[in-house]
């Protein structure tokens, strides 16, 4: 609509100014230290909620980060939209590989370098910025609520209890989530649902204590050693995670849905290019858009013990540990892959070492449906703004919540994302094209009118 091109055309340097005071605020929800932050953050979005035009807007305290809640109610009769979104991001480390700071973001080649600046505040601001398009313009079709939690980058321990304890204040049509990606602008797509996610830490404990490796070496077990071992040993030669049971309720994609999946644009070349590698890797029998989509994960995401300071220090450590994520499928359960991993874990330790797993959050997959008249509305939004209908993936991320609105409150999500995978997301360089935010801006309109229009 050109009331809505005009306004966002006249606010465009202050929308982005926005995002950049938002991104400038270090709200890493894993940190102790940031807490501070993390509430400041949540106020700021709060107060850029009220000033869009929402009616009220409000700090909903948890046991952990708080919760912000805000809503416009334009017509009882109309359907309502539940936007969930976070304002949390991950830690920056590590810092020294940073182009520039992680919380001072830099504009390069049309491109916003910030930790959060994809992950989610950008995407999650699209939607404020949106609602007050459709508000200051007076079209705003549906009644809008938002659920901008700060626990998401580490598990939404909390939020299951808000959903719990406030169905009726949530009560709404659709969820409505940007917080994944795009094949590209070229060609852009729809997710159409989202791994699950069993997050596990282990430690293993040799002797009592540092040792010197010329006295003790040979004679007394290595915990960095055996760990490695130990891990090494979850894959076989074909890349398949070797857990008892791991795969039993994983359904595989039938020839025809494969054979779509694979329909959709991807180079090899250029993405072993971008990612400077000479080759794939992955579980053998599946191509990549299949082992980051649609097959279950298994991979250390940090592992440390010992020296690892400047220079030599010829020591035989006490301890070692890894924290290791697997990605989970339909079917499968993220409390019974954690208990799988846990008892295969412990039973492969050898004697000389003693093992501890401890797990931590988790979340389920989702599919989400391509039938439903909300996701029909997000086709025809995207289609009317790029020019072309989206075509549908599987997204290889997970947010845990989502499986959530459905037990809890009943609720279908659409992922709406604008994101794309060489965004950094959850490492250094985060970034976001400036032309995504404002494709997103005036995306999300289309997705309200037609929803409204559809219902």
């Amino acid at each position: 609509m050109q009331a809505w091109n005009d306004y966002i055309s006249q606010n465009k340097q202050r929308f982005l100014d926005e995002l950049l005071d938002l991104l400038r605020i270090p709200s890493v929800s894993a940190d102790s230290k940031y807490k501070g932050d993390v509430a400041r953050c949540a106020e700021a979005v709060k107060e850029s909620l009220l000033a869009a035009g929402c009616d009220k807007a409000e700090i909903c305290p948890t046991e952990g980060h708080p919760i912000v809640y805000g809503e416009k109610m334009v017509d009882p009769s109309a359907p309502t939209v539940l936007v969930y979104g976070h304002y949390d991001v991950q830690p920056a480390d590590p810092l020294e590989l940073w182009h520039s700071g992680p919380f001072e973001p830099v504009i390069k080649d049309e491109k916003i370098y910030a930790r959060g600046a994809c992950d989610d505040k950008g995407q999650m601001y699209m939607h404020v910025k949106a609602f007050e398009v459709m508000n200051k313009t007076n079209t705003l079709a549906c009644n809008v609520k938002f659920m901008i939690e700060g626990e998401e980058e580490v598990g939404s321990a909390n939020l299951g209890k808000f959903l719990e304890s406030n169905v009726e204040k949530l009560k709404a049509d659709i969820v409505l989530v940007s917080d994944t990606s795009m094949i590209s602008m070229e060609h852009p797509s729809l997710e159409t649902g989202l791994r699950g996610l069993a997050y596990m830490e282990v430690e293993v404990v040799g002797p009592n204590r540092d040792l010197h490796s010329g006295v003790y070496g040979g004679a007394v077990a290595n915990p960095i050693n055996i760990l490695a071992k130990m891990i090494a040993s979850l894959h076989d030669e074909n890349n398949h995670i070797t857990i008892p049971g791991f795969y039993d309720k994983v359904q595989d994609l039938t020839e025809a849905e494969r054979a779509a999946l694979n329909k959709a644009p991807f180079d090899l070349e250029e993405y072993k290019k971008d990612l400077q590698v000479g080759a794939e890797w992955g579980e053998k029998g599946y191509s990549t858009l299949e082992r980051t989509g649609t097959r279950p994960t298994l991979d250390v995401n940090g592992i440390w013990g010992g020296y690892t300071g400047e220079g030599a220090k010829t020591v035989l450590p006490s301890k070692a540990n890894a924290k290791i994520s697997m990605r989970l499928v339909p079917n499968q359960s993220s409390d019974e892959i954690s208990e799988m991993f846990k008892k295969h874990f412990e039973s492969i330790a050898p004697a000389g070492v003693t093992v501890t797993v401890t797990a931590h959050h988790g979340g389920e997959p989702v599919v989400t449906p391509t039938d439903s008249v909300a996701y029909k509305a997000a086709a025809e939004a995207i289609k009317t703004s790029f020019g072309k209908e989206p075509i549908p993936t599987r997204g290889g991320g997970s947010i845990p919540i989502i499986a959530l609105f459905e037990k809890v409150l009943g609720l279908k999500t659409v992922l709406l994302g604008f994101g794309l995978d060489n965004d950094n997301i959850h490492s250094p360089n985060e970034k976001y094209d400036i032309f995504n935010y404002f494709k997103g801006i005036e995306t999300i309109p289309y997705f309200h009118k037609y929803y409204k229009e559809m219902s």
